[in-house]
C-alpha cells in the first residue's frame, strides 16, 4: 500500500512513554533524498504541544481543522545537526516551563542514535480574528489570495518537480519568474501559493511553510544545496481554510552564510507565521 501523502498523517505521534514519541516522514517530505527541515520543525512543535498539553492532540477545533484545545507553539528555534533521510523519527521532549499562559518544551528529534534537530518550544495562545494594534504586510500588496492560473503546480514537468517531493502532500505554486535577480537590481522577493492536498491548512503546516522556499541564493545563481542550521519561526495566528501566500526575502547573501526570511499569510490577509533562517551559501558550480 502506497504510503499516505496526507499532511495531517505525516503529523501523527505514538506515545513511547516518558515525553518520548514516534513518528515518522516518509518520501513525500523531502527535498531531494533528504527529509524537509520545515516538516520536521512542525514534528517538533507537535510532540512539544502533545507533551505540554498532556495529551494527543484532537480536540476542539477551529473550522480550518487547528487544534485550539490547549497551548499552541507561538515561536519555534531548531538547529539542523544533519539530515536525515525519510523513515522513522524519535522525538524526545524535555519540559522546561509548565505554565498558564506559556510553557516551554525543548525536544530533540532523533533517526537511529543520532539527533537530526534540537529545538526549542515556546508555546502560548496565539492572536487569532484580533485586529493587531498595528501591522505592516508585505505580502497582501503583491500576491492575491490565489495563484493565478497560469501558474503551474509542481509535479511531473515541472522544473522543479525532480527535487521538491513536497509536491505529493502539498500543492505549491511557484511564480518561477521571481525566482531569479530583480530587473534593475534590488534585493529577490520570492512568491509562492501553497495548501496541503486533501485536507485543510493548520498550524503546523502554516510552520512548515515557514522554509517552504527555494533558496534565496537561486537569485545569485547559487542552485545547490543549501542547508539551514538554525531557523526560528513565530506564529501569529491560525490559517483560515485556503491558499497559503508565502513571500521568500533576504538582507544579506555572504560568501558563505545567508539569511532568509518567510512571511506566511493565508487567504484572509492575516499574517500567520514569520521565519528567519540562517544557512550555507552553495558552492559555485
Amino acid at each position: 500500500m502506497a504510503a499516505s501523502t496526507l499532511f495531517t498523517d505525516a503529523m501523527a505521534l505514538t506515545p513511547a512513554g516518558d515525553g518520548v514519541y514516534d513518528g515518522a516522514l516518509d518520501e513525500h517530505w523531502t527535498i531531494g533524498p533528504k527529509v524537509h527541515g520545515g516538516a520536521m520543525l512542525a514534528l517538533c512543535a507537535n510532540a512539544a504541544r502533545t507533551e505540554a498539553n498532556g495529551e494527543i492532540p484532537g480536540g476542539a477545533g477551529d473550522h480550518a481543522g487547528n487544534d485550539t484545545s490547549g497551548l499552541q507553539p507561538i515561536a519555534v528555534t531548531g538547529n539542523f545537526l544533519w539530515a536525515p533521510d525519510p523513515g522513522p523519527m524519535r522525538l524526545v521532549t524535555t519540559v522546561r516551563k509548565r505554565g498558564r499562559r506559556i510553557s516551554v518544551v525543548d525536544v530533540e528529534l532523533e533517526q537511529g542514535d543520532r539527533t537530526a534537530v534540537r529545538a526549542s518550544v515556546t508555546l502560548g495562545e496565539p492572536e487569532h480574528h484580533v485586529a493587531p494594534l498595528l501591522s505592516y504586510n508585505p505580502v497582501t500588496a503583491v500576491m492575491a489570495p490565489e495563484p493565478p492560473p497560469e501558474l503551474a503546480p509542481i509535479g511531473p514537468g515541472h522544473p522543479l518537480g525532480p527535487i521538491v517531493h513536497l509536491s505529493h502532500g502539498c500543492d505549491i505554486r511557484p511564480a518561477l519568474h521571481t525566482l531569479a535577480a530583480r530587473e534593475g537590481g534590488g534585493p529577490p522577493a520570492f512568491e509562492y501559493w501553497v495548501r496541503p492536498r486533501g485536507v485543510a491548512p493548520d498550524l503546523l503546516f502554516a510552520l512548515l511553510c515557514a522554509d517552504v522556499s527555494a533558496p534565496v541564493t537561486f537569485a545569485v545563481e547559487r542552485t545547490g544545496w543549501a542547508p539551514t542550521v538554525q531557523l526560528t519561526a513565530y506564529l501569529r495566528g491560525l490559517p483560515a481554510d485556503g491558499w497559503l501566500r508565502v513571500l521568500c526575502t533576504t538582507v544579506q547573501i555572504g560568501q558563505h552564510w545567508f539569511d532568509e526570511d518567510h512571511t506566511v499569510v493565508d487567504c484572509e490577509g492575516r499574517i500567520i507565521v514569520q521565519s528567519r533562517q540562517l544557512a550555507m551559501v552553495p558552492a559555485d558550480q
